[in-house]
């Protein structure tokens, strides 16, 4: 699962609402395992475009987990 949501985040990199709504589904669809490395990833991949979007909905996920 990690790997294809890498992949389908990067495809969708280009538009801010399909990057927000797929990083929201691949959150809920990622083992816990990997939750960490999945949000270093996004972190490392996507800082400089989507830091309020990855701050938005990892918080969210933090707060309802």
């Amino acid at each position: 699962m990690f790997e294809m949501y890498k992949y389908v985040l990067d495809k969708v990199s280009f538009d801010q609402f399909l990057f927000r709504k797929e990083l929201k589904k691949a959150i809920k669809e990622i083992d816990t395992d990997e939750q960490k490395v999945f949000k270093s990833w996004c972190f490392s991949t996507f800082d400089h475009r989507y830091k309020d979007v990855l701050y938005e909905v990892f918080d969210s996920q933090a707060v309802s987990a």
